[in-house]
């Protein structure tokens, strides 16, 4: 059926349009994580962008090292962050990762170095307390290389100068390390200015590199004249004022040191960093004046060398101008006999005398050795020659002493020979030992046997001579004895009647004394008329003058 038509009456509606509503905006439980993946997106952005390099450290070994805990710092401020650790493939060491910041691109230098900071106890002292709380770390001191790596190998010890310290290196050759070691102190005047901070082995193997490092401003106090030499444990020494005892610090009696200085202050023009100088074994010896040019002599002796070492001094009249450096012994197929050949190092330096003036004609370096060999000519046709002395009688050392002998027979000497072979005389303690030997032969000589019967002949003639003595005795005691005693009692009778008669109250004190009155009223009348007659002469003539007026 179709549908009925609408009425007029009716009014006719429209078919309503239906339109699907657009719902274009989110849902608001969308926005969170949309906002969180957007920050995530921002930090994840910014660790990309503030990451720095990363860069792997060997060690030997990861103790105090944990990978996303132990920091990486370069004067206290953190650098950068283990990320991890691992063993190397062929187990010889650990590999350490770390992850730099963005701001520390620079310590990927070449010349850059990393050590592990912990507790140590050296001779430099303690460190790395500070690590007993919050843990070990890893030290950096940056490079100044243009290259860069990311491949090091840490030290096992932390380095004793680093590259902002201010001071100046200089290099210290020696024959032996002696007590010394990285860290150990360097002294000026006693007062510690540095340290040592490395040392090597020479290529050769004949001695010792030592590198120190002396901190500004004391550096200004080196230079081209400054003598370094052993501080390490106590020096003493013995002379004619007593006993003399040195050293720098207790801490250099313990660990060791160096000490420098220069002779008489006077220090010279300031030196260039790693210049180089020697390590003298002492002060005397590092401040004794320089020895200039040596000179190598050979000595023949023909006498036993018991006591003489390579060291001994050589010794012309108290001054040491020279050491002995070998000692042998040879056959001389001539002579058919032994000879101890002993070659000595002479210094002419250490007599202060300048060579003779003698025109030779020939350049200064000619005539100069010339003149050397003239007066080394000169001195031994004037008796210079070499002989052996005793130094010490308790320990028996001998030393070689040169003197002059001029009764010794003139001798040819090839002054242009190599070595020079100076003329010996025989030792005085070999002479002494001569002189006793010829003393103990003649006492041997002598018949003390016929002496000792002689001797006892003597004493049993001596003992009848005694007997006899005393048989005398006992008979002037019996006999003679009784009549002394008489003459005794006689004697102490005269004695007493001297004493008697000699009393004040005895007649004769009295008579005595008168008299001596009458002879001093005497010779005052006798002084009275002789000073009469001195005056007047004439009265023995006239007699007084009274006398005649009468």
């Amino acid at each position: 059926m179709s549908d009925p038509e609408p009425s007029k009456s009716q009014p006719v509606l429209d078919r309503p349009q239906v339109r699907r509503r657009r719902n274009w905006l989110p849902s608001l439980v969308w926005f969170i994580p949309v906002i969180a993946a957007l920050v995530g997106i921002a930090l994840v952005a910014r660790l990309v962008f503030d990451r720095g390099p990363t860069i792997e450290i060997a060690f030997k070994s990861a103790e105090g090292l944990e990978a996303g805990k132990t920091a990486v710092k370069y004067k206290d401020v953190q650098i950068g962050t283990v990320q991890s650790i691992r063993l190397s493939r062929d187990r010889s060491a650990v590999r350490v990762k770390v992850q730099l910041a963005k701001d520390a691109d620079s310590f990927t230098a070449t010349d850059t170095r990393y050590w592990v900071v912990r507790p140590r106890l050296d001779t430099s002292g303690i460190s790395g307390l500070g690590t007993l709380l919050s843990g070990a770390y890893i030290e950096a001191d940056a490079g100044s290389s243009a290259e860069t790596t990311s491949d090091f190998t840490g030290l096992e010890v932390p380095p004793i100068v680093t590259r902002d310290s201010s001071g100046r290196q200089f290099l210290l050759r020696a024959s032996n390390i002696g007590s010394l070691d990285v860290g150990s102190p360097v002294y000026f005047r006693r007062i510690k200015v540095g340290q040592v901070a490395a040392f090597q082995l020479d290529g050769d193997g004949g001695g010792v590199t030592l590198r120190v490092f002396v901190n500004e401003p004391y550096d200004k106090f080196v230079g081209v004249n400054t003598r370094f030499w052993h501080a390490s444990g106590i020096d003493v020494s013995l002379s004619a004022g007593g006993i003399n005892v040195r050293t720098q610090s207790l801490a250099s009696i313990l660990l060791g040191g160096i000490a420098f200085q220069a002779p008489d202050n006077e220090m010279g023009p300031r030196a260039s960093e790693n210049t180089a100088y020697v390590l003298a074994a002492d002060e005397g010896t590092a401040m004794k004046p320089q020895d200039g040019p040596s000179q190598t002599m050979l000595l023949h002796f023909n006498q036993s060398l018991r006591g003489l070492e390579p060291g001994a001094p050589v010794d012309f009249r108290g001054v040491v101008i020279g050491e002995v450096k070998s000692i042998g012994v040879e056959f001389d197929r001539s002579e058919r006999e032994f000879r101890m050949p002993v070659l000595v190092q002479i210094y002419p330096d250490r007599l202060r005398r300048r060579a003779g003036n003698i025109d030779t004609g020939l350049p200064e370096s000619a005539a100069n050795s010339a003149t050397q060999e003239a007066r080394l000519r000169f001195l031994i046709n004037k008796g210079l020659r070499a002989q052996l002395r005793n130094g010490n009688l308790l320990t028996g050392q001998m030393y070689v002493a040169l003197d002059f002998f001029p009764k010794e027979p003139t001798l040819k000497v090839d002054v242009n020979a190599s070595p020079i072979e100076l003329p010996t005389v025989k030792g005085s303690f070999e002479d002494l030992q001569s002189q006793m030997q010829e003393i103990a032969t003649k006492v041997n000589k002598i018949p003390f046997d016929e002496l000792g019967r002689d001797a006892r002949v003597t004493l049993a003639t001596l003992n009848k001579t005694l007997a006899g003595a005393e048989k005398l005795a006992a008979s002037l005691n019996n006999n003679v004895s009784p009549e002394m005693t008489a003459a005794l009692k006689d004697v102490r009778k005269t004695v007493d009647s001297a004493n008697n008669l000699l009393q004040s109250d005895t007649g004769l004190q009295q008579d005595l004394r008168q008299t001596l009155q009458e002879l001093t009223r005497a010779a005052g009348s006798m002084r009275v008329l002789t000073d009469y007659l001195e005056r007047h002469p004439e009265s023995l003539l006239r007699g007084k003058p009274d006398d005649t007026k009468k």
